[in-house]
């Protein structure tokens, strides 16, 4: 199996930059949603629609997650998934998921849902800045090049 990326792509927010580093390494990308849209014209990329069952994007990326995937989402469940698998992930803000971190991430998003059913948080992430976006690219482009020297 060679390197590849897949991204759990619905509410992705860094598909651009994910095509850049894409087509300087000449890498596949796989992007999973439930829904279509258009992708660039690439014989590298390909866009697998799943449907709308519940988490049908989440176990397709997660049952094809190995060692030389980089998985792109922002989805802390999957992200854990993923990481099990051997994979290297990402948030879209660069931040890596990892067997040291991904627990407290898991720990973190119950809490968060335990305050938000209490009506003390309400809303969702802050929006992306450039400096995510940035973050994200060197994050990305650093893992192609670790996964690459094997």
């Amino acid at each position: 199996m060679g390197l590849e990326i897949l991204v759990d792509a619905d509410a992705c927010p860094v598909k651009a930059e994910i095509y850049r580093v894409a087509e300087r390494y000449g890498l596949p990308v796989t992007l999973v949603a439930n829904d279509y849209f258009a992708v660039p014209r690439d014989p590298r990329i390909r866009l697998v629609v799943v449907g709308s069952g519940f988490d049908a994007a989440d176990d397709w990326i997660a049952e094809r997650a190995h060692p030389a995937s980089i998985v792109v989402t922002s989805d802390i469940p999957l992200a854990d998934r993923c990481v099990k698998q051997g994979a290297t992930v990402l948030a879209p803000n660069g931040r890596p998921f990892t067997p040291n971190s991904i627990g407290m991430a898991m720990a973190q998003r119950a809490l968060m849902a335990d305050l938000r059913a209490m009506g003390e948080v309400t809303g969702g992430p802050k929006p992306m800045s450039g400096r995510d976006k940035s973050a994200f690219l060197s994050a990305l482009d650093a893992a192609v090049v670790r996964l690459n020297r094997g």
